[in-house]
């Protein structure tokens, strides 16, 4: 369970902000994570409230927006978005010419605070 490590990394990001700006308490953050980090949202949220408990971020709402694994296929430059159920992202076809290999990753690698709400 990897999202018990995002959240820690997210809280600690989200003090370091709330400090710089002499804020007391958290409402809202919203984060952005690609499908390629494959992050469960309910772990996510799970996590970030139990390590939440007891501090200014208590309550907070976690907001998640999960980005598509965007492609840019490896034989006839097409840009599409990936339906894949390949957990490792290893074979999309191109729907223009049906290539499944060596495509490269334009968008879902992400994994960002885009905003923080804050008193």
């Amino acid at each position: 369970m990897h999202e018990m490590s995002v959240a820690q990394s997210l809280i600690h990001i989200i003090q370091s902000e709330m400090d710089k700006n002499a804020v007391t308490s958290l409402q809202t953050v919203k984060v952005k994570a690609g499908r390629i980090n494959a992050i469960v949202p309910e772990a996510l949220e799970t996590a970030f409230h139990t390590l939440t408990q007891g501090t200014t971020m208590q309550g907070a709402r976690l907001e998640l927006e999960t980005v598509p694994l965007e492609l840019e296929c490896g034989s006839c430059g097409t840009r599409f978005i990936s339906a894949t159920e390949d957990p490792l992202f290893l074979h999309s076809e191109c729907p223009q010419c049906g290539w499944e290999l060596g495509h490269r990753v334009v968008k879902g690698r992400e994994l960002f605070i885009e905003y923080i709400e804050a008193d």
